[in-house]
This record gives C-alpha cells, structure tokens and sequence, in this order.
C-alpha cells in the first residue's frame, strides 16, 4: 500500500537517506563522480534543505507501507499560476510499475488544490526521465544551461504541463 505524506524539516535525514538510494545511481551514467559529489553537497546538505523548506518549498515522501521509496518538492514561482517541480524520484525497484505516474498526480493535485496552472520542471537532457514526463503530459518549453558553479553546468530541458 503506497503512501504520500507532506513532511517537515524534521524529515531530512529521510530525504538524505533517498538521495543516496534514488539521486546517486539516476545520474551515475549521466555525470562524472566529482560532479556528483559537488551536486550533492550543493543540493542536498542539511543546510540546503533547510533553507529549502523556510523558503516555502513544499516536500512530500512516498512510502511503500512504511518504508520511505521517493521523495518529491514544489514551489510557487514569482509567476502567478506557475508552480515548480524541483524535485521528484522514485526508487528504481519502482520504476515501471506506475508509482511514479501516482507520485507525479499527487504533486499536481496539490498544486491545482493551491490554484496552480503550470507546472514546470528541469530535467537533465540525458536523463531518460524526460519521456516518462512526457507521457504524463509534459511538454519541452526550453532547453537551458544552468552554472551551479565549480566549472559545472546543469543541462537541462525546462518542461511544462498546463493543468
């Protein structure tokens, strides 16, 4: 029995716990290791999340019974209607089976229940999650080249779906 529950900062060991399961092994194909080590640090430190979650980012878990196998963000923009989807990963054990597509309309209902319109995403554009989001109806808006510092660059598709 899937379970989707809205946490708090409280739940960052969890969602640090996920990140090694879930975050490493998806872009172990895509980047080189310094760089994932950098991406890591740069995004999931404590003090990141922390940070992540005072600025009004709204975090959920995914749960198989009791045991935490995804974790996805959202955020408003600085556009009225147009919400963010920064983060969303399911356990590879999962993929395939419909848990994602679950996970995803979990985040749009929350994000229609708070007025939303849009909700876009960046996905890497070698990572092979771009097709899944385009059957769940999310279409390429722009490809864009992020510095995240270090010499490294996020490339990615930004991606949206009206809702």
């Amino acid at each position: 029995m899937f379970q989707i529950k809205a946490v708090t900062a409280a739940e960052i060991p969890v969602i640090q716990e996920l990140v090694e399961q879930i975050w490493r092994p998806t872009y172990q194909t895509i980047l080189d290791q310094e760089q994932i080590e950098y991406m890591i640090e740069l995004m999931y430190s404590t003090a990141t999340l922390t940070k992540q979650f005072a600025q009004g980012q709204h975090f959920l878990l995914l749960y198989d019974d009791v045991s935490p196998i995804g974790y996805a963000s959202y955020a408003s923009t600085d556009t009225a209607g147009i919400y963010k989807l920064h983060k969303i990963y399911v356990h590879g054990n999962y993929q395939g089976k419909g848990v994602g597509k679950l996970f995803i309309n979990a985040v749009i209902d929350a994000v229609k229940a708070l007025n939303g319109e849009i909700l876009e995403l960046d996905v890497n554009r070698y990572n092979k999650a771009r097709f899944f989001y385009e059957k769940q109806g999310f279409t390429i808006y722009k490809e864009k080249d992020t510095d995240i510092g270090n010499g490294y660059f996020m490339n990615d598709y930004e991606m949206r779906k009206v809702l």
